[in-house]
């Protein structure tokens, strides 16, 4: 579990992302994007279900072995004695620092409820009260005792982190806390009159209305926000999820605390008291959940669930997606009017016992899907980027909360069509004759879905029809069961979450152990992007092995990314074997795994090494990352006989030639054998493959051109990047870069035209030659789009960065934060670079005699 940082506590970003309600999402909007009017989070006819097994979580048993196995709702087996005890230690301290902050937060929503409750009462007894006292002690009954139990917990344990050693004791606060959910007991069964209650007066009593709409939630102790507005039904929902949050902390502690630990017993008497709590909660709750049963008179429960992208009559729509021990069941949410509660609406079920994935010889071709042009979703990416900027303004400027909401809002809808974006075909089949077709954005996310139903189907499973009763009760369950609340966007999370990592991420994929038997095996690389995960490196394939070492080091652009995912796969030569589905042979996927990119580890100088598991596999693999401000920082070669690092136009002149000859041989060797290769320029070469040929260019070796030959075709695309890169000025040169940015800005087509076609005619000449040679190059590289994925907006976002960028001072000048560098430098650098891909071809001799362009000094 990597941890993210939280007012300077670690934070348990898995157990954030399982409870975070209230924020635009799933809950706000049909399955559609359509805006839903906010209804509670479950209703004021049923009480919501605590989830005493968590582990149903994808989130959760994402983090067990290769995310198909669940964590055990049993107590788990402390670390043996002596064992790890420095690292239990020190998971133990971060576990309880991100309990720590999530508590604080908890204890200011609690403050935050009891505001009003004082001058309610006060006003009581007077001849015009707000409400009664009746109805303030039914609204507020328990919420002062919840209160102080936790404000005494937290001020108990607070001294005990922040003073962490070996020998420090807690297990006896977690008892003590255990001991005293009585009180929640008390809470939650008056819950449901506290909800009816405080909704008739908010009916019959304006004031109390405009009370309980805008309760002001302190901010924690460094935000920037002081306060945030949250309605009185959000926050009586919050001691109903506490108490499985303090589940799932003791469910950690024990994990990393040695069974000879003074605390071992009373963690593990702590959750066996928290856990038959929430058992016999959710039976007085709810009844109908054990009535939904299998037709084998098994408890029919739900094993996973998500978002997904179905093909439907030729169109995108996002499904929340719901696996059941026994049933695929897709729904969409129902639209619904003011003051109803939200439910599914089921658009197709099918028993496991039924369905079947078609091999990929099998599958017949997809229906016509209209793929996203790339312009619309570059476009889409500049909106989503120019109103996160718009909203770090109002805030920075504390402007009103419902402008920041209106753009958090155009957010969503812009951020909800790109999720849309996925490609890769997930399509089931039902032996009865319907198939369906998921796409989904990754791999990783296919296999995950395949192989929790797979495993589910080894089960005796029957066939079976639900009638209409049945169908309405299993649909109904799923508002109230799901684990995965929020459409995945960005905009859902909280402001004080971490908001990625913009730059360079640097991973050495060392080995792998594990597997049982010899076979051709390779790893990929994905990381998150803008919601949906995008492949970044592949290891070149290691033959007929057990133990393949690759040490093969990548670098990989973020682009405010949180996650690091690989996945081994066994190599398929068999040519029949192809997808209809998107015509590429299907590779088998030996094991998978993903990891947090916290900050905190991720940011330092030095290598960061990590054993990932997957499946039984273990694959060894370091990373560090480069801000991309320090990245990008051109530092001019002392060794002024190369070609890195050196002024383009002193290597064109002590090379006689007009384009570099590194520019020319590396364009050559990926015209005769990489243009057809997927994802050319965008998939990342090995970096001691790239320094290998940075060495001999740089030498003028003779042995060049038959290295070029031998080596694999992503390092010299990645060598030719190295070079642009390490120019000691952009290629499009700092002094023009003002008025590139100012020239693509421009709204008139014919303004538009004589501007970027006079920058061009200003730069130096050997820049103006090769940046031409460059592009002639990229238009052929994109005239093969159907083949290697890569098209001109793919490649405009590849260069675009490399070629232009602001001078150092220029951007200390206007820039302060890494998604600012993204939203307000990167998107026109892509734009630019696109204006002249799309432009007819572009000659030197004819742009150089052409007067007609208007013509000032730049």
């Amino acid at each position: 579990m990597e941890p993210l940082s939280h007012r300077g506590l670690p934070r348990l970003s898995w157990i954030d992302t399982l409870y975070s309600n209230f924020s635009y999402g799933a809950d706000d909007y049909d399955a559609e994007g359509n805006e839903e009017q906010k209804g509670p989070p479950e209703g004021s006819e049923t009480m919501p279900y605590i989830d005493e097994s968590p582990t149903m979580s994808p989130q959760l048993s994402a983090r067990s072995q290769g995310g198909g196995d669940s964590i055990s709702p049993t107590p788990p087996e402390g670390l043996a004695p002596g064992v790890e005890a420095g690292k239990g230690l020190e998971m133990r301290k971060l576990v309880l620092s991100g309990f720590l902050a999530s508590e604080e937060i908890y204890i200011n929503q609690l403050e935050a409820l009891l505001l009003p409750m004082k001058p309610l009462k006060a006003t009581a007894t007077t001849s015009q009260p707000v409400l009664t006292i009746q109805q303030i002690e039914t609204i507020f009954y328990k919420i002062q005792d919840i209160y102080e139990i936790h404000k005494e917990f937290y001020d108990n344990l607070c001294p005990k982190v922040q003073q962490w050693d070996s020998q420090v004791t807690m297990g006896h606060l977690f008892q003590k806390l255990a001991s005293q959910l009585g009180v929640y007991k008390a809470f939650v069964d008056n819950y449901k009159v506290a909800l009816e209650t405080a909704e008739k007066c908010s009916q019959s009593n304006n004031q109390f209305q405009k009370i309980s709409e805008e309760l002001k939630v302190k901010g924690p102790k460094d935000s920037r926000d002081s306060h945030t507005s949250v309605t009185m039904e959000a926050l009586l929902y919050k001691p109903i999820d506490r108490v499985t949050r303090s589940t799932l902390v003791l469910h950690d502690l024990l994990k990393h605390t040695p069974v000879d630990h003074p605390d071992y017993p009373l963690l593990q008497d702590a959750l066996r008291i928290s856990q038959n709590f929430l058992s016999s909660i959710n039976e007085d709750i709810d009844p109908r959940r054990t009535a939904v049963t299998t037709p084998k008179g098994e408890t029919r429960q739900l094993v996973k669930d998500g978002f997904l992208v179905e093909v439907s009559e030729g169109s995108r729509k996002l499904r929340h997606v719901f696996l059941f021990t026994d049933v695929l069941l897709c729904a969409k949410l129902k639209k619904t009017s003011a003051g109803k509660h939200q439910q599914y609406d089921c658009k197709w079920y099918i028993p496991l016992a039924d369905l079947v994935f078609p091999s990929p010889e099998e599958s017949e071709a997809s229906p016509q899907v209209h793929p996203f042009p790339d312009h619309e979703l570059e476009d889409m990416k500049m909106k989503i980027s120019a109103l996160k900027s718009e909203i770090q303004k109002e805030k920075a400027n504390k402007g009103q909360s419902r402008a920041i909401e209106r753009l958090k809002k155009k957010m969503f809808e812009n951020e909800f069509l790109l999720l849309l974006f996925p490609t890769i075909p997930l399509r089931i089949h039902n032996r009865n004759g319907k198939s369906y077709l998921f796409l989904l954005s990754s791999d990783y996310e296919r296999s995950e879905w395949r192989e929790a139903i797979q495993k589910l189907q080894k089960k005796d499973l029957q066939a079976f029809v639900l009638s209409s009763v049945e169908l309405q009760v299993l649909t109904g369950s799923c508002f109230k069961l799901r684990t995965v609340h929020n459409i995945p966007v960005t905009s859902n999370k909280d402001d004080d979450e971490s908001p990625g990592l913009y730059g360079f991420l640097h991973v050495i994929v060392h080995s792998a152990k594990g597997f049982k038997q010899s076979a051709n095996l390779y790893c990929t690389l994905e990381v998150d992007s803008f919601g949906y995960f995008v492949s970044k490196a592949k290891t070149r394939v290691f033959r007929d092995t057990t133990e393949p070492k690759w040490d093969e080091e990548f670098e990989i652009e973020l682009e405010g990314s949180q996650s690091l995912r690989i996945l081994c796969y066994e190599k398929c030569y068999d040519k029949t074997k192809v997808n209809k589905d998107n015509n590429e042979i299907v590779d088998k996927i030996m094991g998978k795994g993903q990891i947090q990119l916290d900050p905190q580890t991720v940011e330092t100088k030095n290598w960061h090494t990590d054993v990932i598991e997957m499946n039984g596999i273990k694959v060894e693999f370091s990373m560090k990352f480069t801000s991309r401000d320090m990245s990008l920082k051109r530092t001019p070669s002392k060794k002024q006989s190369g070609v890195f690092g050196v002024k383009i136009s002193v290597v064109t002149k002590r090379e006689r030639s007009k384009v570099p000859y590194i520019v020319r041989q590396c364009v050559e060797e990926v015209e005769k054998r990489g243009i057809e290769e997927v994802g050319i320029y965008r998939i990342s070469g090995v970096a001691t493959d790239i320094q290998a040929l940075k060495a001999v260019f740089d030498a003028n070796n003779k042995d060049i051109l038959l290295m070029l030959s031998d080596m694999d075709i992503n390092a010299i695309a990645g060598t030719l990047k190295l070079y642009f890169r390490e120019l000691p000025e952009p290629l499009l040169t700092d002094r023009l870069y003002p008025a590139f940015m100012e020239g693509i800005a421009l709204s008139d087509p014919a303004a538009k035209e004589n501007c970027m076609m006079h920058l061009l005619r200003s730069l130096p000449d050997p820049n103006l030659i090769t940046f031409l040679f460059l592009l002639e190059h990229l238009k052929r590289v994109a005239e093969k789009e159907p083949v290697n994925k890569m098209s001109l907006h793919n490649l405009a976002t590849v260069f675009g960065p490399t070629l232009l960028r602001p001078s150092e001072v220029e951007s200390k000048a206007h820039l302060t934060s890494a998604a600012d560098i993204w939203s307000h430098d990167v998107m026109a650098q892509v734009q630019v670079l696109l204006y002249y891909l799309q432009h007819p071809p572009i000659s030197f001799a004819e742009l150089k005699r052409n007067t007609l362009y208007f013509s000032t000094d730049v």
